[in-house]
């Protein structure tokens, strides 16, 4: 197997453990109605940390994932860590499948704001990739099915636009820094940020045995999943590799339905059809 085919099949494999984080993320609000989504995200943030720690003092490298603490690192870790958060309370309003779909509008948005930030120019026929898959967002702000929250789906899309800043960051970042030191400024600015939502809101655990088990499991699922996903960008081109990515909503979409009896609706269909049909082409027409 080439190192090319290995990498899009680990990204399956990342896409595969993050639509199953975001189904344990929906779950807890099930086992667990007063858990607030951001005691998940902190947890999900906590094992992140703890795999990148725990190897970096054992090979005495804890200098080497500071990095060169540029500030787009570190605002790489605010767009990425509130994103994050956005993202989970988004799941928990919306349900794991529409929510998925508006944040992996991400990539649409990287590739509309590249032109600005990283002065990348876009062909006519991504532009019109660009507003097809604007109107398939638009599509799921007109629910139809089993959820009508719009600040929810709201989040989710605020969740998409903070993750392509974050992307846009790492591009900036340059190859100096590692993907260990992207990832641990993230961490960092990310327990900052749970820090003081604890500090005003209070630090909740969990009442059910359940939730504790959906907690362990989302760590396991979300740290595996940045793993394979960085080894996939490193091992075969980021086109392919971004393209594939649009199966974790499928996915999440699929859980959502077969766990959580969430019967999408026509719109929300359409729409995240749109999403994924011009979201998937828009990484190969860019420059064309």
């Amino acid at each position: 197997m080439s190192i090319g085919h290995k990498g899009l099949l680990e990204m399956v494999l990342a896409c595969l453990l993050f639509s199953l984080m975001n189904a344990c993320v929906y779950a807890t609000k099930l086992f667990d109605a007063d858990m607030p989504a951001a005691m998940v995200s902190f947890v999900r943030v906590l094992s992140n940390l703890v795999i990148l720690i725990i190897p970096a003092l054992m090979h005495k490298k804890i200098k080497a994932l500071c990095g060169d603490g540029r500030p787009s690192l570190w605002l790489r870790g605010l767009f990425g860590s509130t994103a994050l958060m956005l993202s989970f309370t988004a799941i928990t309003r919306i349900g794991p499948g529409e929510s998925a779909f508006l944040t992996a509008s991400s990539g649409v948005f990287v590739a509309l704001l590249g032109p600005w930030v990283l002065g990348q120019k876009n062909s006519w026929l991504a532009w019109l990739a660009i507003l097809g898959a604007l109107f398939g967002v638009a599509l799921l702000f007109k629910p139809d099915g089993h959820s009508s929250d719009l600040l929810g789906r709201a989040m989710a899309l605020s969740a998409g636009l903070l993750s392509a800043l974050a992307y846009l960051m790492v591009a900036r970042a340059g190859r100096s820094n590692s993907p260990q030191s992207v990832i641990f400024y993230f961490c960092l600015v990310a327990m900052l940020l749970h820090f003081i939502y604890f500090a005003h809101y209070g630090f909740q655990t969990p009442h059910e045995a359940e939730t504790w088990g959906l907690f362990l499991l989302i760590g396991v699922f979300g740290s595996g999943a940045q793993f394979c996903m960085t080894r996939a960008y490193q091992a075969a081109p980021a086109a392919l590799v971004s393209a594939v990515g649009y199966l974790a909503p499928v996915l999440s979409l699929t859980w959502g339905v077969v766990f959580f009896a969430q019967i999408p609706g026509q719109n929300a269909l359409l729409g995240s059809l749109l999403i994924v049909l011009f979201g998937v082409i828009l990484p190969f027409i860019r420059k064309l």
